[in-house]
């Protein structure tokens, strides 16, 4: 990934996968993730449709692949299962190309709450992440990414729970939605000392409220780690109400200017999270290669 991040310049990450999948037909309230298991052919396509836009990275379908998420989808004994099965499904779609892309194990929060505001103990989060590591490693990713993290102490425990198991590259984005923070109340300054200590190979932001919320997040942590790899996947746009549809206000053409202009501003992995499209990708990649 180094190699290819000091030839471009830059790595152009995927989309949004759910959002893809809703649109393919899976149904409110299904896990995306069972999808590895039962509907492969519909993992394969986003995959595949990110890949011809011009994606360098791909993360797997296992945002929900943790115990606690998969266990609400009657799916909590076959984790690893579930997990493997994600990245022999993206390692297809790679492996039918002829250039390098890279696939990242994508691993999102637990849902839960660490105690004494939750029930959760930090052995039952350095656990669950193990196990979803174990499938992840098992199928054969390059790199495990950690994303739209609230809480600081639920990344140590994913960080540590991981460790256990594999020294591959760790990527942590984090979600910033409230006033320039996360949820739990995370600077991007605080993010990047976490980055300090644990030797991450990139940190950034992900989803959020705002576009704006997120790239002053991003300025923060460049103040602590300035030669770290940063990673910048806004949702395109904020949603809005157009009738009956939901849709993001973030048009192709506008995460096209985002992606420039962060790249131009120092940055080194672009992509988009909730709301986009191949589309997006596609116009990103177009206006990246004007720089």
């Amino acid at each position: 990934m180094k190699e290819l991040l000091e030839e471009q310049g830059y790595l152009l990450a995927d989309g949004a996968m759910g959002t893809l999948l809703f649109d393919c037909g899976l149904e409110a309230g299904m896990a995306p993730e069972a999808l590895n298991l039962h509907n492969k052919e519909m993992v394969y396509k986003v995959h595949e449709a990110y890949i011809t836009a011009g994606s360098d990275v791909i993360l797997t379908n296992t945002f929900g692949g943790n115990e606690f998420r998969l266990t609400l989808h009657e799916l909590g004994d076959v984790v690893t299962d579930v997990n493997r099965a994600a990245v022999e499904i993206a390692r297809q779609a790679v492996d039918a190309q002829n250039r390098k892309i890279f696939i990242a194990g994508s691993m999102g929060p637990t849902g839960g709450l660490l105690e004494p505001l939750g029930i959760l103990t930090l052995e039952d989060v350095k656990d669950a992440y193990k196990t979803q590591a174990v499938g992840l490693v098992d199928g054969g990713v390059d790199i495990l990414w950690l994303e739209t993290f609230s809480d600081l102490n639920e990344v140590e425990a994913a960080i540590t729970g991981i460790r256990a198991v594999t020294d591959l590259p760790i990527i942590v984005t984090m979600s910033y939605d409230t006033a320039g923070h996360t949820m739990m109340g995370v600077s991007g300054t605080s993010q990047a000392a976490l980055s300090n200590s644990y030797d991450l190979f990139g940190i950034g932001a992900n989803c959020g409220a705002t576009l704006e919320d997120a790239r002053n997040a991003i300025k923060d942590m460049r103040t602590v780690c300035k030669n770290s790899v940063i990673v910048f996947k806004p949702n395109a746009g904020i949603p809005e109400w157009h009738g009956d549809d939901l849709v993001y206000n973030g048009t192709p053409e506008i995460m096209a200017e985002q992606a420039a202009e962060v790249i131009k501003e120092g940055l080194t992995i672009i992509g988009a999270c909730c709301g986009s499209t191949p589309e997006h990708i596609a116009f990103m990649k177009k206006r990246l290669m004007t720089l």
